[in-house]
């Protein structure tokens, strides 16, 4: 019984097919909408999530001040010697590195590019994760006597040296003649639009000597052996920060320790309340398409009354009617389902690569989406397949 229902709601969409086609694309238009806004939020998530997660495993950040909404409060910097206490009095640490950042020119020849100079330790490419590739880091030496000695970014190398080695080469960083010791990995660019590549590290003391002209020290990362002692690790922080800055019982905090989890959960959790509001917004068309669908059956079961007589006339019971057009129903609406799907999951990927985000795949979207566009086909094809099931035999045969 359901396959022959099935067989002629196949042949009445057939015979009125532009009609059928018009009827879901409010179908198609919403699951299309609401795959597309999920896939695109996943890949979004994904990309900022990989972002903040190269900046450094199991990463904490001191830095002097607090951020509110809207503002940033001032408090004096921190120094070198916070990031010795924390290496010597906070248990589970992987990596302990001051730095101090900033904007110089740096000069080869006739080439020049402004560019990020960071002054800190071989525990800052420890605590970022970011591995020298070519040459070495620094020496002992170096970072105790403030050499000026200097580790290129990606994009700083391919700027002033195109194909040739810079290692062994002299450049000037402002008014400093720099000796090029190593070459960083490439990172790349964020999705904020940073480029991380553009940068220059040197050891913290020369650039506090002769860039900053000060002892200052801008923030200390803090990398943490494992992700289980990350809270630990910032309690203990907090709290021996508190006392080296002399911050009375119950006064507020002068600095921030900044968990990258946190920031990660929260870019998350944003991300993932406009990505449902905007899937919300978009499944309005499905109602839109349910409605539709309700109408153009009504219409249907108007035309086919003589149809719907003779039926019941030969021996079809309500209950075969009821399932024939319930059945037309849900069968136009699971083809949209079915094209919104593909169209979705299409526009997508053509999105995510003009965005350059990545496409992220999202199955329990894909099946979620196909069952509700089904069950709007059941919700609003209901009503107008009881009414033709509760058709008069006599009175259906009588309609011209």
């Amino acid at each position: 019984m359901i396959g022959n229902a099935f067989f002629l709601s196949l042949r009445e969409i057939r015979n009125n097919l532009l009609r059928a086609g018009l009827t879901t694309l409010g179908i198609v238009i919403g699951v299309a909408a609401v795959i597309a806004m999920v896939t695109l939020g996943a890949g979004a998530t994904k990309s900022v999530t990989s972002d903040i997660a190269s900046m450094g495993r199991n990463l904490l950040i001191v830095a002097p001040g607090v951020r509110r909404p809207g503002t940033l409060s001032s408090a004096p910097f921190l120094e070198e010697g916070d990031a010795d206490a924390i290496a010597r009095e906070v248990t589970g640490l992987g990596a302990v590195a001051p730095s101090v950042t900033r904007t110089g020119v740096a000069v080869l020849g006739n080439k020049n590019r402004s560019t990020q100079v960071t002054g800190s330790t071989n525990d800052f490419l420890l605590a970022r994760d970011w591995p020298v590739v070519l040459g070495r880091d620094f020496s002992s030496a170096e970072i105790r006597a403030g050499k000026a000695v200097c580790i290129l970014g990606e994009t700083v190398r391919r700027d002033l040296f195109g194909q040739e080695d810079p290692i062994g080469a002299r450049i000037r960083v402002d008014k400093i003649s720099c000796d090029v010791i190593g070459v960083l990995a490439a990172k790349g660019q964020s999705t904020f639009g940073q480029d991380q590549d553009d940068l220059i590290v040197m050891p913290l003391h020369a650039v506090q000597r002769r860039l900053a002209g000060n002892t200052q020290v801008s923030l200390i990362w803090v990398s943490v052996t494992s992700p289980a002692n990350i809270a630990n690790a910032k309690a203990q922080i907090e709290a021996l920060m508190r006392e080296r800055r002399h911050i009375a019982p119950g006064a507020a905090d002068d600095f921030e320790v900044n968990d990258m989890r946190e920031l990660t959960r929260m870019v998350e959790s944003t991300t993932g309340i406009l990505t449902a509001f905007l899937s919300a917004v978009a499944a309005v068309s499905l109602l839109v398409g349910g409605i539709g669908i309700m109408n153009i059956m009504l219409v249907s079961v108007t035309e086919r009354t003589r149809e719907i007589g003779i039926r019941l006339a030969i021996g079809a019971r309500a209950r075969d009617v009821l399932l024939q057009f319930l059945i037309e129903a849900v069968v136009m609406s699971a083809f949209g389902g079915l094209i919104g799907i593909t169209l979705g999951l299409a526009g997508s990927m053509v999105a995510a690569h003009f965005l350059h985000l990545p496409f992220v795949f999202q199955p329990a979207i894909v099946v979620i989406a196909f069952l509700f566009a089904a069950t709007v086909g059941v919700g609003f094809g209901y009503f107008p397949a009881r009414r033709a099931a509760r058709l008069d035999p006599i009175e259906a045969l009588r309609h011209e």
